[in-house]
């Protein structure tokens, strides 16, 4: 199993230049206002919600922002829903009740490359004027790739167990995700350098881990960073660039909205060294 893991990034990695479009097709969609969703069946279903579900604790996105969608409905996370990647009708049904529209961007993830459900929420997805785009590991039928803007296909091969697509399918698909959503974050200026400056404080290793940032980057002791941080209303982003600038916080706001939300455009110099 090892052996044939190791092949998966290199066939993520032929696909660099769709990602990138992807990435960027991403951030385009954020900054006019739309939202990101994920449309996949069984693994690639999963794989989706859970990207989703990750950029709000790490990136301090709202909820609706990345939002997954998997055939079956939620009981479909934790128990396989057999059949539920062939009903047509119910793909249609979800990405209406989630409101899909112009602006929007639906990225279909398919292993296989012929999920029914994923093609027939990108053909409602492009009939509402949304970009499109499909995950595959499979080569996906003429029917499928024309209803994307955005191909994405990095042919894994066969699999240890036959069929069984949440091994090296859904290795490379996780990789993809990852890089789609990360990358589209970092173009929004939710990172400095390597570090989280947009992450929601929620718990006392998150706390923590803002009051180091906000240290390291400020070169101010820890009781300075945790008092910054209040002033900024719990903002690490906010508190760099108030430190950074000596304004407040409205100010800074305005600053980051003047510089796309991107902090080094707005303090200039480098962010610290990779850890």
């Amino acid at each position: 199993m090892i052996a044939e893991d190791s092949t998966v990034v290199d066939a993520v990695a032929t696909q660099r230049e769709h990602i990138a479009k992807a990435i960027s097709a991403a951030e385009q969609t954020f900054r006019a206002g739309g939202r990101l969703f994920y449309v996949g069946a069984g693994t690639s279903g999963r794989l989706g919600v859970l990207d989703a579900s990750e950029c709000p604790p790490t990136f301090g996105t709202p909820p609706e922002m990345v939002q997954g969608i998997i055939a079956g409905g939620p009981a479909a996370l934790t128990s396989a829903q057999e059949g539920a990647e062939d009903n047509l009708d119910q793909a249609r049904i979800d990405l209406a009740a989630r409101g899909v529209r112009a602006g929007d961007m639906v990225v279909g993830i398919a292993a296989s490359g012929t999920t029914p459900y994923v093609r027939v929420a990108l053909e409602h997805a492009r009939s509402v004027g949304a970009r499109t785009a499909i995950v595959a590991c499979s080569p996906p039928p003429p029917e499928t790739l024309h209803q994307a803007d955005i191909a994405i296909v990095a042919i894994t091969g066969p699999e240890v167990v036959t069929g069984s697509t949440r091994l090296k399918a859904g290795t490379a698909t996780k990789l993809i995700l990852n890089m789609i959503t990360t990358g589209a974050m970092i173009r929004l200026g939710k990172t400095f350098g390597n570090l989280m400056i947009d992450l929601r404080a929620t718990n006392v290793k998150l706390v923590d881990r803002s009051e180091r940032m906000v240290a390291e980057v400020s070169s101010v002791t820890r009781e300075q960073a945790r008092e910054l941080i209040e002033r900024a209303g719990g903002s690490v982003k906010l508190a760099i660039v108030m430190h950074a600038l000596g304004v407040d916080k409205d100010e800074a706001q305005r600053k980051l909205d003047e510089g796309g939300g991107v902090v080094r455009r707005v303090i200039g110099g480098d962010p610290p060294p990779v850890e």
